[in-house]
């Protein structure tokens, strides 16, 4: 298990990349389709990892609070080399309960992992909706006013560094508060850590390294 931290590719009022992946409810799910909620947070995650699986716990209960808030796994890994990682478990997950976000979408290509520069398996990222009536991003900084989404925050859920630690403190549900209340989030960025990627040979960001 190679644990690594996460990289701040995009930065804060960048445009959420789009995406159209196949979630565990037998659908497609786009960017677009989470345009009914205020905010939209979205974790690159996986089935085997334990930094990622230690992380469900926070992604069910913060999905449960915020009725204005899509949270949304995206599984990024290469479920050849890690079969638990393929969509039929997937769906177990969500099946029997282990997982409850609003949706589980799988990457098969790995292409929308790349374009949200993501590392490590949880990868947490914060957007903001778009014409919000009392947004926290200012309009200058928002980077493509077409978008519909806008980071707001990419960092960690909590303090809890390793799958075994208790956390202290919920960062990223006061980052979610904030945001919904159209105060700047203004926390430095915070890396996640967990297992890295399991890219399949050829895709590796060059951004990646591990």
């Amino acid at each position: 298990m190679v644990a690594l931290d996460s990289k701040s590719v995009l930065e804060r009022g960048d445009a959420a990349p789009a995406f159209e992946l196949p979630g565990t409810d037998g659908e497609p799910h786009a960017l677009a389709d989470f345009t009914d909620y205020e905010g939209l947070l979205v974790v690159f995650t996986c089935n085997h990892c334990p930094y990622a699986k230690a992380k469900f716990p926070e992604m069910n209960r913060l999905a449960a609070e915020y009725d204005e808030v899509a949270v949304v796994g995206i599984n990024p890994n290469d479920a050849e080399e890690y079969p638990e990682d393929d969509l039929e478990t997937m769906e177990a997950r969500m099946a029997d309960g282990t997982i409850a976000f609003d949706a589980y979408l799988r990457d098969e290509s790995q292409a929308v992992a790349a374009d949200y520069g993501a590392v490590c398996t949880p990868d947490p990222f914060l957007f903001e909706r778009a014409g919000r009536e009392n947004p926290s991003l200012s309009p200058a900084e928002r980077t493509d006013d077409d978008a519909p989404f806008h980071l707001v925050y990419h960092g960690r859920l909590d303090d809890a560094m390793a799958p075994e630690d208790e956390p202290g403190e919920r960062e990223m549900k006061a980052h979610i508060d904030a945001m919904l209340a159209g105060a700047p989030v203004t926390e430095d960025f915070r890396p996640s850590r967990g297992c890295s990627i399991k890219w399949k040979a050829g895709n590796e960001p060059d951004y990646f390294e591990g």
